[in-house]
């Protein structure tokens, strides 16, 4: 190409609105900041049309069952490399790495994957023998973190053809307004408490009910006003992550005694909403489990909690020691320390950050700067 940015690229990827999540929300973000630079079409999952980026043209294909979906995106992703022919096939998983790369092939593009920690680590004998092959013979393979560029170079892609590009956040141009906070407070019971936010998918690897278990009894023995707010619910279409039920999680705070302590406010899709959440919670909680075969790849709600000035207290482990500073954005404690990770809750709801402080961390992952740094790969 010249060094020229591409004029056209063909996304692929099974993780987009409506279904809810990390990766989802970047796959949607990306195409929207790719067509800023070029003509941007994407195959992507059934409903996700209705809700397209305004400047994407997208044609849907079934979601389930899993081997229909890549069917179906197979044949229209060689239709569109042969009838439109794309400077870029990208694959926004590696899930549809094999379908990019034969599509490009077929019409001369260059073949680009976009990788997450589990995308590699994976467990089936199916996918590690026929899919992660496929990650060598990219033309280039961008990944979310610094552990898993490590993870991808283990897997056998030189070096050379790994860039990391960290996800971006959408940074709110003004604080939401003190009457909105106050006024969802009291609708929820928590004017006066002290909120521990969690927000995102309850997966086995978030780890949710073991905090619950090991380190909120503890915190509310210290602060008897302290509350876990929860945002999010099990995943229904996600691939092999195990999960944890609302109703396991309640079990578990009655057993530990604290069932008054934690509230469940299910997924929100209404991002003023969102936003007025994250500005009444006083700490971000992500104890995010240390599992070998199943990474956090990033830790995307980290930098989503530091752009409202929200400070996180986390382990250190996978892509998380990226999302959070340690000491500017919040804290990162060692891996499986309940004792600690409750300790440095306590210690911001006790003394809070600055939240200038926070968000000028969070600032330098903003949409605009991975639309850009995803383009400079692709050249």
């Amino acid at each position: 190409m010249n060094n020229a940015k591409p004029r056209r690229i063909l996304l692929i990827t099974r993780n987009l609105p409506p279904l809810v999540g990390g990766m989802e929300r970047l796959n949607w973000h990306m195409a929207d900041e790719l067509a800023k630079y070029s003509e941007v079409r994407v195959i992507g999952p059934r409903g996700a049309k209705a809700i397209k980026p305004e400047k994407v043209a997208l044609t849907e294909a079934p979601l389930r069952p899993l081997p229909l979906f890549l069917l179906v995106s197979m044949l229209k992703a060689l239709w569109l490399a042969l009838s439109w022919r794309p400077d870029v096939v990208l694959a926004g998983s590696g899930l549809t790495a094999p379908l990019a790369w034969l599509s490009a092939r077929l019409c001369g593009a260059k073949a680009v994957v976009y990788l997450h920690g589990f995308d590699i680590t994976v467990r089936s004998k199916l996918y590690q023998n026929l899919w992660v092959p496929f990650f060598k013979r990219m033309d280039r393979v961008i990944v979310n973190s610094t552990p898993t560029k490590g993870l991808t170079f283990v897997a056998g892609v030189p070096e050379r053809k790994i860039a990391i590009v960290y996800p971006g956040v959408s940074l709110p141009e003004a604080p939401q307004p003190a009457e909105s906070i106050n006024a969802f407070k009291e609708q929820h019971g928590l004017t006066g408490k002290k909120i521990l936010l969690s927000v995102g998918r309850l997966t086995t690897r978030k780890g949710l009910r073991e905090f619950v278990e090991k380190s909120l009894p503890a915190i509310v023995q210290a602060e008897p006003n302290a509350i876990l707010l929860v945002v999010g619910d099990a995943p229904k279409d996600s691939l092999g992550a195990g999960i944890q039920t609302v109703e396991s999680i309640q079990q578990q705070a009655e057993k530990s005694g604290v069932a008054n302590n934690i509230r469940f406010l299910g997924v929100i899709t209404d991002q003023t909403l969102l936003a007025t959440v994250y500005e009444a919670a006083d700490v971000h909680v992500f104890p995010v489990r240390h599992i070998p075969d199943d990474p956090e790849g990033f830790g995307m709600v980290a930098i989503e909690a530091a752009a409202h000035g929200l400070p996180t207290v986390a382990f250190a482990t996978g892509g998380v020691v990226d999302a959070v500073s340690c000491g500017v954005s919040g804290y990162l404690v060692s891996k499986k320390n309940y004792t600690q990770l409750g300790q440095c809750v306590l210690r911001l709801i006790r003394e809070p950050e600055e939240k200038i402080k926070i968000q000028g961390f969070a600032n330098r992952f903003a949409w605009d700067e991975f639309g850009k740094g995803v383009v400079a790969e692709m050249i």
